[in-house]
């Protein structure tokens, strides 16, 4: 996968170094020649250009890329080469990084951005995670406010504790994805019990987080 990240700062080239571990043609491109620092990430490609300009974007060869990052400490910066790159390009995903929770309304697929990525609310979400039992953690939006992926720790006194995953009545819109249970990854089936202490993943549009937060913990459920 050819993957082209817009932004060459820390963010951006800690990036490219866990893609290229795993195997990905990664592309840096940044304006600042400061930014260049190839020794860092010798493996990647890098350019010194305006990724905001077309023709930087042409001679980065957006046209053929998988995955566009814009990862850049400016938010406007991130949202026009977002647009840019869904738009002119065509680029079928586009992820974009949110440095401001003031502009997060922004980053939404009238901008050609598919999955927006908040480092506050991210940080936010994880400080949750840590500590809450019971509780429905959001940590991550995709196609803003369309489908998020939240997580809720089951409580000893869940309702459905004991139950098939198979058996509980999930709203609409709402996908169990994963299970972690004592350090293991389970991929859910519609037999495997529910217990308590276990973290799980889902898939919700965010209307319905209330409602699954109510069936999961009763913590959640209205006095």
């Amino acid at each position: 996968m050819r993957v082209t990240i817009a932004g060459a700062g820390a963010v951006g080239r800690s990036i490219a170094a866990e893609l290229l571990e795993n195997g990905h043609e990664v592309l840096l491109i940044d304006i600042d020649p400061k930014a260049i620092k190839i020794d860092t990430v010798p493996r990647a490609e890098w350019l010194l250009a305006d990724a905001c300009e077309i023709s930087s974007l042409d001679e980065a060869g957006l046209a053929d890329c998988h995955v566009v990052v814009a990862a850049s400490g400016d938010d406007k910066v991130n949202l026009v080469v977002s647009l840019l790159a869904k738009t002119e390009y065509g680029v079928p995903r586009v992820v974009a990084r949110i440095n401001h929770p003031k502009n997060e309304w922004l980053f939404n697929e009238s901008w050609g951005v598919d999955v927006a990525v908040s480092t506050p609310r991210l940080l936010s979400a994880l400080v949750e995670e840590a500590v809450s039992v019971g509780d429905l953690v959001r940590l991550m939006t995709f196609r803003q406010g369309q489908a998020n992926l939240v997580e809720l720790t089951l409580p000893e006194d869940a309702p459905v504790v004991g139950h098939r995953a198979g058996s509980v009545p999930w709203p609409a819109d709402t996908a169990l994805v994963a299970i972690l249970r004592e350090g293991r990854v389970l991929v859910p089936s519609a037999d495997d019990p529910l217990e308590a202490g276990d973290e799980l993943m889902f898939v919700a549009s965010q209307e319905v987080e209330e409602e699954l937060g109510r069936l999961l913990s009763p913590h959640n459920r209205p006095v």
